[in-house]
């Protein structure tokens, strides 16, 4: 069996007691990155396991040893940095594999930057979009985010803190009225949520250069 277990994005403690059972009893651990994981793991009294490292470098080699283990009756736990596994991290071509090969797997349910976001900034739920990272390039930035005040509900993305200014720029020269949130570095001791219209916003962040992960949130109509 291959199990796919979210890890907190921030507070260590933000694991499910499920979560923690199947890392336990894993034959061998999948970690996008096993120097980031193994401090959290130790944390969850998880030792002694194989880690293997699993990430958008490696997948094309890794996927099929896993897939070999699994036939042979070994659980394997696959997590990744912070979060779902496949969302915007590694994990949905293994997923894709495991159904060619009709090899069973299961999904926990847990932490979720993209839930956590959308729920505290206060924007509307009932519908919404979560579109990844923003593109590097200004004029495709400059679309999606259209495209997203042009949509019923509110549309996420992942931001870079070194871009996030740049961002709010695009956004204010054509929208200056546009609805925005920025959520910091959920979960963790600095949190915040910044709600304001575009031009608001990229006024606080010129004059509070931002740090930590980001998620950044579009009202649309």
């Amino acid at each position: 069996m291959i199990s796919f277990v979210p890890t907190p994005i921030g507070n260590r403690d933000d694991i499910t007691l499920r979560a923690i059972e199947v890392l336990k009893t894993a034959d061998r651990i999948a970690c996008e990155d096993t120097r980031h994981s193994a401090p959290l793991l130790a944390h969850l009294g998880v030792t002694g396991k194989p880690l293997v490292s699993l990430h958008e470098h490696n997948e094309t080699r890794r996927i099929p040893e896993l897939l070999a283990a699994a036939r042979l009756g070994e659980n394997i736990a696959v997590i990744s940095d912070a979060g779902m596994p496949g969302v915007s991290d590694p994990g949905y071509r293994l997923i894709q594999a495991c159904l060619q090969e009709d090899l069973s797997y299961q999904v926990l349910p847990g932490p979720s930057a993209v839930l956590t976001a959308l729920i505290g900034s206060g924007f509307p739920c009932h519908a919404f979009h979560f579109l990844g990272f923003l593109s590097v390039k200004k004029g495709k930035r400059l679309t999606a985010m259209q495209g997203a005040l042009e949509t019923e509900g509110t549309t996420l993305f992942f931001e870079s803190p070194h871009r996030l200014t740049s961002t709010l720029e695009v956004l204010a020269a054509a929208h200056p009225e546009a609805r925005c949130c920025v959520a910091r570095e959920l979960t963790k001791k600095f949190e915040t949520y910044h709600r304001g219209t575009a031009a608001e916003l990229l006024t606080h962040f010129q004059a509070h250069p931002p740090k930590g992960e980001i998620v950044f949130l579009i009202a649309g109509r």
